[in-house]
């Protein structure tokens, strides 16, 4: 795991959803360095702990980073009222992303929910680069929260899903697994009970799960951020061993 404090520039910013914001930020050393499933720990004035977002996109040619966040908290509120033009202070890129190099799946199946989502758009870029075949399912609260499902449709074949029905399919994401025929591996990211579900459903499935956890020092060592392994023998770091995990690795009760 290589990563180091890194200012970075804010490029571009716009809403891409109700209450979601996309920061695209320039950095050569993130841009070059950080893999599917990382993300960035930022400082943000005012406050003492860095929150931590995920990468959505990188672009090495141009040295960009893109992520998407939503506004929930004091700390996002903040950030989001940064313009371009502004730098920030970045601890980054950080945790063990979705390791890809030693697999060969020619179909996976992708599920986000929510701010879940971003990692999952460039885990998928990467693995499309690679001739994958990729399925996506996307849940979101209404159709005011969706985003990014143009770029997940030029992907591969993409359900989406809302919890009122007002875009896509009603229910949750598990509702529409039916939909899918088969596949070699699949990875997600969301809220925890989403994840559990998933887990439910596809146990005998070979995946990886990417947790979302409020993180006090992002590399390790303030143990906030910890989770019972499956065997009942000890705990993992989301910050540090993960944020992702076999689905098998990690108990989700």
């Amino acid at each position: 795991m290589i990563n180091k404090v890194n200012i970075m520039v804010i490029l571009k910013k716009k809403f891409i959803a109700k209450d979601t914001i996309e920061f695209v930020l320039k950095n050569e050393f993130i841009s070059h360095h950080a893999s599917p499933g990382q993300f960035l720990h930022i400082l943000i004035d005012g406050l003492t702990l860095r929150r931590p977002v995920s990468i959505a996109d990188i672009d090495k040619s141009s040295n960009e980073v893109t992520i998407a966040f939503k506004i929930v908290g004091t700390g996002t509120k903040k950030l989001a009222s940064y313009e371009p033009g502004q730098s920030i202070d970045v601890l980054g890129p950080l945790g063990n992303g979705f390791d890809i190099s030693n697999t060969h799946p020619k179909k996976v199946l992708l599920i986000g929910g929510g701010i879940g989502i971003p990692p999952l758009y460039h885990l998928g870029k990467r693995l499309s680069e690679n001739n994958v075949k990729i399925i996506s399912i996307l849940g979101y609260q209404t159709k005011e929260s969706v985003f990014y499902e143009r770029e997940f449709q030029e992907l591969g074949d993409t359900y989406v899903v809302t919890d009122d029905g007002t875009h896509g399919y009603q229910g949750v994401v598990t509702d529409v697994l039916t939909k899918v025929s088969s596949f070699d591996t699949f990875y997600t990211c969301g809220p925890t009970p989403m994840l559990k579900a998933i887990k439910e459903r596809l146990s005998n499935s070979d995946g990886y799960v990417s947790l979302e956890e409020r993180m006090g020092c992002g590399i390790g060592a303030c143990l906030a951020c910890v989770i019972p392994t499956s065997d009942g023998e000890g705990y993992k770091k989301i910050c540090q061993d993960g944020p992702v995990f076999h689905a098998k690795e990690v108990n989700l009760s």
